[in-house]
């Protein structure tokens, strides 16, 4: 039986880096934290969902191959600038992600991180500057 193909994950941690060999279609949280990588804040760590996409304590920033937004809070989250839920993302392709060590329990949104164009997102589409949605 043939190997089950792997991607690379980059992950940006303050100003260190490391790189996971991710199975294809894992998620993105549970492979962080089989790794010893943690996406929560230290208070977080105790008080989560498990990984169920209601707590939003585990956003990551996705910095290259941004997959489509699958998750409502993901999908917010490309339109406001939100950091996305790693508990709510497969593993489909190499990217890179960074840690926010900043966090107090949620991250926040920072100014300029909308949703950029991908090959998911011809365009740019919801949150580029400029778009607004239908009133």
């Amino acid at each position: 039986m043939a190997e089950a193909p792997t991607h690379r994950v980059r992950v940006l941690i303050d100003a260190t880096e490391q790189e996971l060999e991710v199975p294809h279609g894992a998620n993105l949280r549970r492979a962080l934290l089989n790794a010893g990588i943690s996406p929560y804040a230290p208070l977080a760590q105790r008080v989560n969902c498990g990984g169920r996409g209601l707590c939003a304590t585990c956003g990551v920033w996705i910095e290259e191959h941004i997959p489509a937004p699958q998750h409502w809070h993901d999908r917010l989250a490309a339109h406001f600038g939100y950091p996305r839920l790693s508990c709510q993302i497969q593993v489909m392709q190499p990217m890179t992600i960074r840690i926010m060590t900043d966090k107090r329990f949620w991250g926040s949104a920072q100014k300029g991180r909308r949703w950029r164009e991908t090959d998911e997102n011809p365009g740019g589409g919801a949150g580029e500057p400029g778009s607004h949605a239908p009133g």
